[in-house]
């Protein structure tokens, strides 16, 4: 079993032995990850044997951990990749006729529309999940960095990723994902919410990567996978901005994303959780600082403890600052009890 690889921003798949070094000696049998994102940190906790909950308000990601945190023994089978390959009469063309040539070639739009409509006929929830986790990965792949934020062929090089087809990397994640999965006999739950929606009872630990601002970037992940966010729901319900030049969704609203209320989002979210025990992933960039973060979480819990390790994030918002040292930071871990 092993957790499928990820371009997604913010992913703390490379730092991963750091954080789980410094939880494993923590006493506690039910774990939540609050802003679980790429999933890997869950899906960690999960190895460890422990009872987690994986959260995001991303469609996106909660397909991801629900196919491998919730999921303990279901995978996609060579019959149901051949009815997800096969041609949907019922097919719509909506990511063919709005995307082509923004992200994907008509071909290749051609196909997220017809893999999608064959995932709608699937009558298994987390097969669906499943399917939906590598097309979306996929789309990843076939990406530039692996966002959506820019278009045409910015970025695009001999690298074989951005070469062969987005039906071949949908091929070769379906494995990725199957490999995955495995049961470490608990009962796991993903759940797509706004964190503030979740109930506390019950949980032993929360482990919080939030969105923070920094100087350098922001934390609208919306923005960023705006398209996959999309595919999910095959855009139902969501606000496409057609007169944007990405066509991109509106984001979702979050106090962490603003300057002037995310010491307040960061304090209700603290005092929220209050009963567990609080670990924090958090960047040296981020906006509050590292001094205000300990004295936000001593309002709550007696001990904070902060361990630090180096990390590089490898991706900027605009190609500009794709390689600048401002992507080196020190990575922050508290864990207050």
């Amino acid at each position: 079993m092993s957790f499928p690889d990820t371009k997604y921003m913010g992913s703390k798949q490379a730092i991963l032995p750091f954080i789980i070094s410094h939880i494993r000696p923590l006493s506690f049998s039910s774990a939540m990850d609050a802003f679980s994102g790429s999933g890997c940190v869950a899906y960690a906790m999960k190895r460890l044997g422990k009872r987690v909950t994986a959260n995001d308000f991303h469609r996106f990601a909660y397909h991801i951990a629900k196919t491998t945190v919730e999921n303990n023994s279901i995978t996609l089978s060579a019959n149901i990749l051949a009815m997800l390959l096969r041609r949907n009469p019922k097919s719509k063309t909506f990511v063919k006729d709005t995307f082509t040539g923004l992200y994907f070639k008509e071909e290749d739009c051609d196909f997220i529309d017809n893999t999608y409509a064959n995932i709608r006929d699937l009558t298994n929830e987390t097969h669906q999940s499943l399917a939906l986790a590598a097309l979306c990965r996929a789309c990843m792949k076939k990406r530039p960095r692996g966002i959506f934020t820019f278009v045409g062929n910015k970025g695009r090089d001999g690298r074989r990723d951005l070469k062969i087809s987005l039906k071949q990397q949908f091929l070769e994640a379906i494995p990725l994902f199957n490999q995955a999965v495995f049961s470490n006999h608990q009962r796991n739950k993903a759940t797509c919410s706004d964190v503030f929606d979740l109930s506390p009872k019950g949980v032993d630990l929360v482990y919080i990567d939030p969105p923070y601002m920094s100087p350098h970037s922001d934390c609208d992940y919306t923005r960023r996978y705006h398209f996959i966010e999309g595919l999910c729901s095959y855009w139902k319900g969501l606000i496409l901005q057609a007169h944007t030049v990405t066509k991109k969704i509106h984001s979702y609203p979050t106090a962490f994303k603003n300057t002037r209320t995310a010491c307040d989002a960061f304090s209700r979210l603290f005092d929220h959780f209050k009963n567990c025990i609080l670990v924090v992933s958090y960047g040296s960039n981020g906006i509050p600082g590292r001094e205000e973060m300990v004295r936000l979480l001593r309002q709550f819990k007696k001990q904070v403890r902060v361990y630090e390790t180096t990390h590089k994030y490898c991706f900027g918002n605009h190609h500009h600052k794709v390689g600048q040292n401002n992507n080196d930071v020190s990575e922050y871990l508290f864990i207050a009890v």
